[in-house]
């Protein structure tokens, strides 16, 4: 019997690349956002905010990306599973940083979760859009 597990976490160098090819779709689309990338454990690796994001974005990027690490779930997977089971959907509320609508993705390499990725700033589609780009980054990395 094993005493302790092994994981993969996201390092600093492959988060700053996620997050700067994020910023990039951001300024692409004209829309200044907040971006947030965590750590397996949902620790705040890497962030930074447009000029002119709201306020608000940024703890909503935080806890985007917190929720897809943490849970292993992107964001807007929530709401369908959700939607048809009312003690589910209204207890899930008290959940402290969970976010159920889109802008937050786990980032996997080989399957595996390393950390998470959260934009807010614009419709939850535009910071799908944008956590997409970031994400785009993982192609072909193995480990």
């Amino acid at each position: 019997m094993a005493n302790f597990t092994e994981s993969k976490n996201i390092s600093l160098e492959l988060a700053n690349k996620i997050l700067e090819a994020a910023r990039a779709k951001g300024e692409e689309l004209g829309m200044p956002f907040s971006i947030a990338i965590v750590d397996k454990p949902g620790n705040l690796k890497a962030f930074q905010t447009m000029d002119g994001a709201p306020v608000l974005s940024l703890d909503i990027a935080q806890n985007k990306a917190f929720s897809a690490a943490a849970y292993n779930r992107a964001t807007h997977e929530w709401y369908d599973r959700l939607k048809d089971d009312p003690p589910l959907l209204h207890g899930i509320v008290h959940t402290p940083r969970l976010v159920i609508f889109g802008g937050g993705y786990p980032i996997r390499i080989n399957g595996e979760v390393i950390g998470g990725i959260g934009v807010s700033g614009g419709h939850y589609s535009h910071d799908m859009q944008v956590c997409e780009a970031g994400l785009a980054v993982l192609e072909g990395i193995e480990v």
